[in-house]
């Protein structure tokens, strides 16, 4: 019998090149997002990650915002490579172990959605979800926020939805609105994935796999779950006709150095980087 994990991606930065809310400023002419995102993290006001949802109902720039500009900044945000390959692996399971794939990120859903479009289906993805006014079509409500403490609760819903034991969650994520979720899947014994060198994010996952491209995500899978080694793994990539090119591993440790004293700031795991 195939052993069955759950394996949960974000979707900025992780299956993406870009932040949603970037790609929604700049394509309406909105400036300073960034400066707004990190007032409100300065005060806590919000978790990390629903910034965007946050501009979207409150700010006066931001309101005039509709379902159809989500949708074209969807279109607009520039995928990782390989993606569509991704999903087929894992839907068709690897020697012994099969893989139920969903997306949760803290972007909007029409957004998510629409870039996702063909490749995953909008019933596998959980994203912020909006209630619209019918009358101004402004937003008027927010009914979900996959972020911070909300992400935990998201992966849990699945796992239970699914019968998926603790340890056989796997999770992939880039930044801080990923913290609370890696925490809480490390406890259970599960597998932790940064797509990010970011310090916050590295020091937390028990694997980094820096890479352009989606499939990299499937290397610390094989190894830390199937127990593949690297030959092993190349075969598997060349019965795809993929070739990995580079594979570097390195440990990498963060120093702080002042007046002749040495402190370690903080110490990653191994890196697996795919490019």
């Amino acid at each position: 019998m195939r052993k069955h994990f759950l394996l949960v991606s974000d979707f900025d930065q992780t299956l993406s090149f870009n932040d949603s809310g970037v790609v929604l400023s700049e394509m309406l002419g909105i400036s300073g997002f960034l400066d707004r995102v990190h007032a409100l993290s300065r005060l806590n006001f919000v978790q990390s990650g629903a910034e965007l949802a946050y501009l979207l109902r409150h700010d006066p720039d931001f309101r005039r915002v509709r379902p159809t500009d989500l949708i074209e900044a969807g279109r607009r945000i520039r995928l990782k490579r390989n993606i569509p390959l991704l999903m087929e692996m894992l839907r068709e399971g690897i020697d012994g172990y099969s893989f139920d794939f969903w997306v949760v990120s803290a972007a909007p859903e029409e957004v998510v959605h629409s870039a996702l479009s063909g490749i995953v289906s909008p019933d596998r993805i959980v994203a912020t979800r909006f209630g619209w006014d019918e009358q101004s079509g402004e937003v008027d409500s927010i009914v979900r926020v996959p972020a911070g403490y909300g992400k935990v609760a998201a992966v849990d819903e699945l796992r239970f939805r699914l019968g998926v034991p603790r340890e056989r969650v796997v999770y992939v994520g880039d930044g801080s609105s990923d913290i609370h979720v890696m925490l809480h899947v490390n406890r259970g014994d599960g597998l932790t994935i940064a797509a990010s060198e970011a310090r916050h994010i590295a020091q937390i996952a028990r694997r980094t796999v820096i890479s352009d491209d989606a499939l990299s995500v499937l290397v610390p899978v094989l190894e830390e779950i199937g127990r593949f080694e690297p030959s092993e793994i190349r075969a598997l990539f060349e019965k795809r006709g993929l070739l990995i090119q580079e594979w570097d591993r390195v440990r990498t440790d963060w120093l702080t150095i002042r007046d002749g004293s040495l402190s370690v700031s903080g110490e990653f795991p191994r890196i697996a980087a795919v490019r």
